[in-house]
């Protein structure tokens, strides 16, 4: 229900996949149905990896993309299929964790991370015009919508952090610079 979040089930569902998500609350699951996910899992309040394997009748899905890492990452890896993929694209949790690889080469899974920050000028500017190219016709013709949660002046960027550490918000979080 994140501001990443709901632009990848919008993304997802456009590309033709099947979208399960996890929100931790009734609330943050009902908008992520709201914005096109198949289902939407508590996590607070229910086994995700137990309720993928029984929502895909025992296979798992095929991605998964996460942006807390910790712990979760072992969990990830056991609700995905065969030949599966875990895509990292941030930790909330710490950075370093230990799993067990046999079920990655047993299973044939992929676990990979992206970010930008370690990218090339070039590789940022090939993935703008990517955007720029297949993603941005979704958002001008409402295919894909942002989310935006609330809006803050720079100023307010302390009660901006703070709402965003609560976990209360649905979408993005957004500071505004002077007019």
């Amino acid at each position: 229900s994140s501001g990443i979040g709901s632009t990848a089930i919008q993304l997802a569902k456009h590309a033709g996949a099947t979208v399960f998500a996890t929100a931790g609350s009734p609330d943050k699951c009902d908008f992520c149905l709201s914005l096109g996910a198949d289902a939407a899992i508590d996590y607070r309040t229910a086994d995700f990896v137990a309720e993928v394997k029984r929502l895909t009748d025992g296979k798992g899905v095929d991605v998964i993309l996460d942006m807390v890492g910790g712990p979760y990452i072992a969990r990830n890896l056991s609700a995905l299929a065969l030949e599966g993929r875990l895509v990292q694209i941030a930790f909330l949790q710490p950075s370093r964790v230990d799993i067990d690889l046999m079920p990655i080469m047993l299973r044939r899974l992929t676990l990979t991370g992206s970010t930008l920050r370690a990218r090339s000028v070039t590789l940022k500017a090939a993935i703008a015009d990517h955007l720029r190219r297949d993603v941005w016709p979704l958002l001008e013709s409402g295919a894909v919508r942002p989310v935006i949660h609330a809006t803050f002046p720079l100023e307010e960027a302390q009660a901006a952090h703070a709402l965003m550490e609560s976990s209360a918000h649905s979408g993005k979080i957004m500071l505004e610079t002077g007019k």
